[in-house]
This record gives C-alpha cells, sequence and structure tokens, in this order.
C-alpha cells in the first residue's frame, strides 16, 4: 500500500499495472514441504495481490483501469518440477478472472497472460532443475523442450511485451476476464 501511495503521490494516478514476478522456486515433489508451498504462495501470488488490490480499488473510484498479470502456464500443466508456482499461478488465474467480473462495470479490465518458455534466467534455471531430474545434460534438457515447441523456438521478452502493450491499449478495450495463453502451440488449448 505505501508503494501505490508513493507512486500515485509521485507521478499520478495508476492507470496500467503490469504484475510479473517469477520468484517460486523449481522443486521436485519429493522435496516439497508446507513451508515450500507456502513460499511459492507468497512469491508469485501475493506479490501480485499485495499491489493489486490497492490499485484496482482506486481503479475502480476512479471509473477506468487495466491490470495486466503475468502469470504463466505452470498453473494450467503440472510439472513435476513446478508444482508449488504452479499452484500460486492456478491462484492468479482464478484471481484474475474473478476480478475482472467484480469490477468490469466500474471501467476496471483485468486480463491473465500465460507465456510458455520464454528466454530469461528464470528459465534457465527450470532446465537445469528438469536436466537434474531426468540426469540429462543442461543442453539435453533444451534441447528436448524446443522439440515440444511447435513454433521451434522460445518467446522472447519482446514478445511478451509486445503482447502486454497490445493488452493494455484501449484497442484491447473489449479484452478482460480472460487468460491468455501464449506458448508457441505447446500446450494447444480451447479458451
Amino acid at each position: 500500500m505505501e508503494v501505490v501511495d508513493k507512486v500515485e503521490n509521485d507521478v499520478g494516478p495508476i492507470d496500467i499495472l503490469v504484475n510479473s514476478a517469477g520468484a517460486a522456486m523449481r522443486t521436485p515433489a519429493q522435496d516439497l514441504t508446507p513451508s515450500a508451498w507456502r513460499a511459492a504462495m507468497e512469491a508469485k501470488y501475493f506479490s501480485y495481490i499485495n499491489v493489486l488490490d490497492p490499485v484496482i480499488k482506486r481503479m475502480a473510484t476512479r471509473g477506468s483501469g487495466t491490470i495486466v498479470n503475468i502469470i504463466g502456464n505452470g498453473g494450467k500443466v503440472a510439472s513435476p518440477t513446478h508444482l508449488a508456482g504452479g499452484a500460486a499461478n492456478a491462484a492468479l488465474m482464478l484471481a484474475s478472472v474473478g476480478l475482472a467480473n467484480a469490477y468490469a462495470s466500474q471501467g476496471v479490465r483485468v486480463v491473465g497472460l500465460n507465456p510458455g518458455l520464454t528466454e530469461t534466467e528464470r528459465v534457465a534455471e527450470g532446465i537445469k532443475a528438469e536436466a537434474k531430474l531426468a540426469g540429462a545434460t543442461q543442453e539435453d534438457a533444451l534441447a528436448a523442450a524446443l522439440r515440444r515447441i511447435p513454433i521451434g523456438r522460445m518467446a522472447s521478452p519482446e514478445d511478451i511485451a509486445n503482447v502486454v502493450a497490445f493488452l493494455s491499449s484501449p484497442r484491447a478495450s473489449y479484452v478482460t476476464g480472460v487468460v491468455i495463453s501464449m506458448d508457441g502451440a505447446q500446450v494447444p488449448t480451447v479458451v
């Protein structure tokens, strides 16, 4: 709340909020503990909610605003090394569409975006964990991951930013209450 107050006092009302965090640790299922599950929820779910809650209420009071939550497909597709983080992603998907429904009549849009593998340090960490679990090299794990993406490559951070810019713009003024997958057709889904 203090950060939101400071931003709005120093810069002005927040019209667009983009939440993006990927701090949930990749942990094999057999190594999960209740504290690891809680840490994943803190790192991903509550880091979004702590900012989203005061911002969406202020946007509703002003009658406009857009929130884009960059979440991740881990909330739709269970991975043995990303169960706790995936659970946080699933909770964010539900919160995103639920809040969109609750606040649409007050002029606020909320959209979730589920990127697949993206060229980031976070994904490199996941590839390393997958390699360890499979007893493979990181190079082999990366090659296997790329073979599962029909488009043949990971997304670049710019690919994700371009979609976020569109979703945040007036051109997407009727898009709300959905979670959009963006994974190069890795998990072909009808939404």
